[in-house]
C-alpha cells in the first residue's frame, strides 16, 4: 500500500503526539486540582464536594482544593470553568439542574457544549421547609394560603432556574398559585432567611435541613420516593402533584480537555464515588451517593436538556 505525502504527514504527526500525550498524562496532576463550587460556602453542594476531595486525592496522587466562585445562580463558576485552560486541573462542580437552564433561560456565558462529564456523584432531593413557627403545617395549607393572596408569600431560593426555585415553579403550575420568589447566593443564606422570618418558605435539599433542623419545619419533599432521611414527610406525587426534582452533584472539564488526561480523571472520580467510605460519610450529612460514569452521564445530560426546554416553553420560569 502506497501513502500519499498528505497521509504520511499525518501519521508522522501523529506518531510524534502519542507520546507527548503519553507524558502529559504520566505527569498528571503537575499542580493542585482545583474543584470550583458556583455556590457560598456551607451549602449542600460545597459540603458534599469538600468531603468528595478528601476521597479523590489519593486516586489522583496530588492535592485537591475547593474553590467557592459564586454569582448569577452558577454561572460565574460554569463560565470560568469553561474558559479554563483544558488540562484537567480547573474542574467545575455543577448542580443540576443550573448547567441546562441557565443557557436555556437566558444568553449564557457557557453551554453544555463547553464541558465534557467527569462523573455525577451525589444526589439531594427538594424540598420546601418553613420556620418552626409559621402558621402553616402542610403544604396544602401553604398552597390554600397562596391561592387566597397570590404573591403575598415570599419563597426563596439559591438562584433563578436552580432545582430549589423549579420545584416552585411546577408547584405553581401544577396548583394554579403564585408565590414571589427571592433569590439568595447559596443555601446557607436561605437558611438565615427563613430563620430570621424574612420569608415565608424556602427551597433547600433535604440533607441540608436535616443537617441542621433546627427551628425548621419540612412541608413536603420532592423526590420520587420518601428519603430515608425524612420519612415522615410526604412526597409532591403522594398528594398527587407530579413534582419531581432533585440536586443532582457531579463535576465537569472544559470540553478541550486531552481524552488521556479526561479518562484518568473518570477513572479517580468513579473510584472515590464508589468507595463504601465515601458512601457513609454523605450518609452522615443526609445526603445520597449516586455514581454515573462521564459518557453516560453526558448522555443523560442531553436528554435532560430537551425535557427543560420543553419545561421552559410551558412555563417561563424568569418569570415566575
Amino acid at each position: 500500500m502506497t501513502l500519499t505525502r498528505r497521509a504520511a504527514l499525518g501519521v508522522a504527526a501523529a506518531s510524534l503526539a502519542a507520546p507527548a500525550v503519553r507524558a502529559q498524562t504520566a505527569r498528571f496532576p503537575e499542580r493542585p486540582v482545583e474543584l470550583v463550587v458556583g455556590f457560598a460556602a456551607g451549602g449542600g453542594t460545597d459540603i458534599t464536594i469538600r468531603t468528595f476531595a478528601r476521597f479523590l486525592e489519593p486516586r489522583l496522587g496530588g492535592p485537591v482544593v475547593v474553590i467557592n466562585r459564586p454569582g448569577a445562580g452558577g454561572e460565574v463558576m460554569m463560565a470560568s470553568v469553561a474558559r479554563a485552560r483544558p488540562d484537567g486541573h480547573t474542574l467545575g462542580v455543577v448542580t443540576m439542574p443550573g448547567l441546562l437552564t441557565i443557557p436555556i433561560e437566558r444568553t449564557a456565558q457557557f453551554r453544555l457544549e463547553d464541558f465534557a462529564a467527569v462523573a455525577l456523584i451525589a444526589t439531594d432531593p427538594n424540598a420546601m421547609t418553613v420556620h418552626a413557627q409559621s402558621p402553616y403545617r402542610t403544604v396544602q395549607e401553604l398552597i390554600e394560603a397562596a391561592r387566597r393572596e397570590p404573591d403575598r408569600l415570599n419563597f426563596a431560593s439559591s438562584g433563578i432556574g436552580s432545582d430549589d426555585h423549579l420545584q416552585l415553579v411546577l408547584l405553581q403550575q401544577a396548583a394554579g398559585i403564585r408565590m414571589t420568589h427571592v433569590t439568595y447566593p447559596g443555601s446557607a443564606q436561605v437558611r438565615s432567611a427563613l430563620l430570621g422570618r424574612q420569608v415565608d418558605v424556602v427551597g433547600m435539599n433535604v440533607g441540608e435541613i436535616m443537617g441542621a433542623p433546627e427551628n425548621m419545619r419540612m412541608l413536603v419533599q420532592a423526590g420520587p420516593a420518601r428519603s430515608r432521611f425524612a420519612p415522615q414527610v410526604p412526597t409532591f406525587r403522594e398528594l398527587g402533584l407530579p413534582i419531581e426534582m432533585a440536586s443532582d452533584r457531579g463535576v465537569v472539564a472544559p470540553a478541550a480537555t486531552p481524552p488521556a488526561v479526561l479518562a484518568r480523571l473518570r477513572e479517580a472520580f468513579g473510584a472515590a464515588a464508589q468507595d463504601p467510605e465515601f458512601a457513609r460519610a454523605l450518609e452522615a450529612q443526609f445526603t445520597e451517593v449516586r455514581y454515573i460514569p462521564g459518557e453516560a452521564w453526558g448522555e443523560q445530560l442531553r436528554a435532560l436538556r430537551e425535557s427543560y426546554r420543553a419545561l421552559w416553553e410551558r412555563a417561563p420560569w424568569r418569570e415566575r
